[in-house]
């Protein structure tokens, strides 16, 4: 308050508007790789020609160039590059901290290593990356020749993973002979168009994926059966509509985190709520500041609803919002923390669209 000493009029401005929260984006990738040169820290690129320009062409052996094609091919923006540097190769120390690059760019939703199963002790680095930083999933595909009855590999079962296979093919340039390729950048392009497209909540599943000549190999409909279950994700050639991803499952065994969509949107709501509540800090720890917290949180959960994210015909079924002396004790209070329960109903895809058919007649009666 300011302070009046002299009588008369005092005319000030004051705000009635309640604190927002800012969906945070995710649709911005980390890509790790070998490069024919360039900068060894996290460099944001915006187009293929950017990405040349400063880590060079293709080369033989190295999937990274083609796969940054391929992001951007298949509706990506923008895109962090990591390159990694050649004695990953054969060294597994050191794999986890050449990720450390990454954990101040906060804009990062996606990592992905089209140049995994040349890197040693990657897969697990970029588990590890993604458990730890909470706000982000590696995009793995293992090797190209692999055998997919061990995939994912135990290192990679993690709701913070979704495992793709087969490898696509492209062709380096007109007319050539089309090359196996780790799928993650193809993939992750199409996650990053699909949340523009329709929001993070959507599986990213049942799309196009541009920019390819095939698929590495074949995977029917009875082995996929087998493969779905153990949360890989198959990449098909579906008559009449062309290449692509049918698949949406995490690698996790947990069947609340069975989806990749779902841990993606709670990511995002988790990350959306941290940074709209930075301002709570060393605030007063009273009911005032409870009620701020609750209808903050409650604002933007009702955004979220009626933009169809969450389940549920009314506000009270799709989540729930608690601040207040039923969701911390006086011990929390004396010792400065503030505790808010928030509960939410996802969106499942729907994975398996069942139609039963049966005979009817006109004296028949329908129930």
């Amino acid at each position: 308050m300011p302070e009046y000493k002299a009588p008369g009029v005092y005319v000030e401005e004051v705000s009635f508007r309640a604190r927002s929260i800012e969906g945070v984006p995710t649709t911005t990738a980390a890509l790790l790789g070998y490069c024919q040169t360039g900068p060894m820290e996290p460099t944001p690129v915006t187009s293929l020609s950017e990405f040349t320009a400063t880590f060079g062409a293709p080369t033989s052996g190295r999937y990274l160039a083609l796969a940054v094609r391929g992001f951007f091919e298949n509706g990506g923006t923008r895109c962090y590059i990591l390159r990694l540097p050649d004695d990953l190769v054969t060294a597994t120390a050191g794999a986890e901290g050449t990720l450390a690059p990454l954990d101040s760019l906060s804009d990062i939703s996606i990592v992905c290593c089209p140049d995994e199963d040349a890197a040693a002790g990657i897969t697990a680095a970029l588990v590890e990356h993604c458990e730890r930083m909470r706000y982000r999933i590696a995009v793995l595909a293992g090797s190209s020749d692999g055998d997919l009855s061990q995939a994912p590999p135990s290192e990679a079962q993690t709701s913070y993973a979704a495992y793709y296979a087969p490898w696509v093919l492209v062709k380096c340039e007109a007319g050539s002979k089309p090359v196996a390729v780790h799928p993650g950048g193809h993939v992750t392009g199409v996650m990053a168009a699909s949340d523009v497209q329709r929001g993070v909540f959507k599986a990213p599943a049942n799309l196009p994926i541009a920019g390819i000549a095939g698929l590495s190999r074949k995977i029917t409909a009875a082995q996929q059966a087998e493969l779905n279950v153990r949360g890989v994700n198959v990449l098909r050639n579906l008559p009449g509509r062309g290449y692509r991803v049918w698949g949406a499952r995490s690698t996790s065994s947990d069947p609340e985190w069975k989806y990749i969509s779902v841990r993606r949107y709670m990511n995002y709501l988790e990350h959306s709520i941290d940074k709209g509540l930075q301002w709570v800090v060393f605030e007063p720890n009273g009911e005032q500041l409870w009620g701020n917290v609750r209808s903050t949180i409650e604002s933007f959960l009702q955004n979220e609803w009626l933009s169809g994210a969450l389940l549920g015909e009314k506000p009270e079924q799709a989540y729930f919002v608690r601040c207040d002396r039923t969701t911390m004790t006086q011990d929390d209070i004396d010792n400065g923390r503030l505790v808010c329960l928030v509960g939410v109903a996802p969106l499942k895809p729907a994975e398996f669209v069942i139609v039963r058919i049966s005979q009817w007649t006109a004296s028949a009666t329908c129930t």
